[in-house]
């Protein structure tokens, strides 16, 4: 069984780590896979997120008027304000996925840990913080697909992070059909940047 609480740690260190070393004007690029939101309104939401698991504010999860909330109740906080938040909450959140074997917090983290690195043009986060989504959540939603591609592409497809051109350019037989059950949050028609090598 993967140990998903290790998962969370790694990679909320890791957003920590990258959000605290962005300048200014970084903090404001779009995020493609979020195209609403800037780099520092993900970590609004990433903080957002844990707080709420936390103290069991979970209503209207995980549609986009919860995460919209995130953004609005910490708008002008700075990024070392909400990873000091993100760090405050992980022994909590720790608590609420213990025992879970699909805990979408968790998953969640090591997605928009992903968002992070493709937007800001870092290549791919380490595999270990992204391949256990992948091994809990690929065989279910690609079951019985021709599809070929990286695990780390494949993830990302199932995550919704992957726009329909780019799934038929990889695996051109698979039908609109088939396109339309891979992605956990559906698809969508914006290319997404991805990483090379």
């Amino acid at each position: 069984m993967t140990d998903w609480a290790r998962l969370y740690r790694e990679c909320n260190a890791e957003a920590i780590a990258v959000l605290g070393s962005l300048r200014p004007e970084q903090l404001g690029q779009k995020v493609p896979a979020t195209p609403e939101w800037t780099v520092l309104q993900l970590a609004t939401h990433l903080a957002g997120e844990a707080s709420d698991a936390v103290t069991g504010r979970m209503d209207g999860a995980p549609a986009p008027i919860w995460t919209a909330r995130h953004v609005a109740e910490r708008e002008g906080r700075t990024a070392a304000e909400l990873t000091a938040e993100m760090r405050s909450t992980e022994a909590g959140v720790i608590e609420v996925v213990a025992g879970n074997e699909r805990p979408a917090l968790v998953w969640d983290r090591s997605v928009h840990l992903a968002d992070l690195y493709e937007a800001l043009g870092l290549g791919r986060p380490a595999e270990e913080l992204w391949l256990p989504l992948y091994e809990a959540v690929g065989p279910w939603r690609l079951a019985g697909l021709p599809v070929e591609a990286p695990p780390y592409e494949l993830v990302r497809a199932v995550f919704s992070r992957r726009s329909r051109s780019q799934l038929r350019a990889a695996n051109p037989e698979l039908t609109d059909e088939q396109i339309a059950s891979i992605g956990v949050f559906g698809t969508r028609d914006d290319d997404q940047p991805v990483p090379t090598g």
